[in-house]
């Protein structure tokens, strides 16, 4: 054998001094697991961030494509004015309220969640049932969404007492005006739809519209409630010429 030098006692002192420490089991697995929980974090949020964009954009655009659909049958049944003229499965007529949205809202029957997610605004048939434009005294109730599947009462709190809201069918347009809103209210106060609104202040009958959306925005646990009341009505023209109150 071979007799070991002062050399090579040194090479493997320093072999030996320069070898790292090893790292307590325990450490090593506590680190593991912190970066795993990080890692399912980021991928939380990640999909947490998608989701929101579904609600709040894509629901939106898929439901304005709908709601365009929709809009464009009604008007096609409205310039045919023969057989098949008067039906209204598609919906009845449009919502214009300047002040809320510069677009046109198509109104069709019904409130229930598959009808408004089509970005239209849907009128009562329960728990009180909705009077129509047409009729001689009543309340014309709708409801739509605030956020997401087109959002059409998103801006519901822009509208002032003294704006105009104006529905129009297939031959009259209908001008009302603006005369209470009520900016939270219990989701189970039916009152608001009353075919005589007081909790607006109207103590007779009448012909009245009322709007009604989800508040806060993002939530559904409270109600906003925007009432008005006809002032008149126009006859169509054959080139639809708006009212005054939408120029």
């Amino acid at each position: 054998m071979a007799a070991t030098t002062e050399e090579d006692e040194q090479e493997r002192t320093g072999e030996s001094e320069s070898a790292p420490a090893r790292r307590p089991r325990g450490r090593g697995r506590i680190a593991t697991a912190v970066s795993v929980f990080g890692e399912l974090l980021i991928t939380a949020g990640l999909i947490l961030g998608l989701f929101v964009v579904y609600s709040l954009w894509w629901t939106n655009v898929i439901a304005d494509r709908e709601a365009k659909k929709q809009g464009n049958r009604v008007r096609d049944h409205w310039e045919a004015k023969g057989p098949g003229a008067l039906n209204t499965k598609d919906g009845i007529g449009f919502l214009h309220v300047p002040t809320m949205s510069g677009g046109e809202i198509l109104v069709t029957k019904g409130t229930n969640t598959k009808t408004l997610n089509h970005g239209v605004a849907g009128y009562y048939t329960k728990p009180i049932k909705s009077a129509l434009p047409q009729d001689k005294k009543g309340n014309f109730t709708l409801a739509a969404h605030r956020d997401g599947h087109g959002a059409k009462f998103h801006k519901i709190d822009k509208i002032d007492e003294g704006d105009p809201i104006v529905f129009e069918s297939r031959d009259k347009w209908y001008v009302y005006k603006v005369y209470k809103t009520l900016p939270e209210t219990s989701k189970y106060n039916v009152r608001v739809l009353d075919p005589i609104p007081k909790e607006s202040g109207a103590k007779k009958a009448g012909r009245y519209i009322t709007l009604t959306t989800c508040t806060p925005v993002f939530t559904s646990k409270y109600r906003y409630v925007v009432w008005g009341k006809l002032e008149r009505i126009e006859k169509v023209d054959s080139e639809r010429t708006p009212p005054p109150e939408l120029d």
